[in-house]
């Protein structure tokens, strides 16, 4: 009597297997680089230098630096437009090198992470 389903023998075939080890090596890859991301920081700077905003890896503000020079009581709205953008592009960066870092790992799969 034919056995009904799975595969001979009951294990995987060989290609399977390979498919398996090398999506648990890439998980661990994946990992690794995240807590190295984690670590990293990333700054950006506006306005010629009147503030610079530095963000984790982790894509957390870690550091506001306003020059003196920024800070006008009058114009409030210029200093807040500033400090967004410069927000904005530190975490522009690290969202930029944490997708660098899944294309390498992925080798250029179009995974969905």
């Amino acid at each position: 009597m034919a056995k009904r389903g799975g595969f001979p023998g009951g294990g995987m075939p060989g290609n399977m297997n390979n498919l398996m080890k090398q999506a648990q090596r890439m998980q661990r890859q994946m990992e690794e680089q995240q807590k190295e991301m984690e670590t990293r920081e990333y700054s950006a700077v506006v306005g010629g230098g009147a503030v610079e905003a530095t963000v984790s890896g982790a894509k957390v503000l870690t550091k506001i630096k306003i020059s003196e020079e920024a800070v006008d009581p009058e114009d409030v709205e210029t200093l807040e437009d500033l400090v967004l953008a410069a927000v904005n592009e530190a975490l522009k960066q690290a969202e930029d090198a944490s997708q660098e870092m899944m294309r390498g790992i992925s080798g250029g799969l179009n995974l969905p992470f």
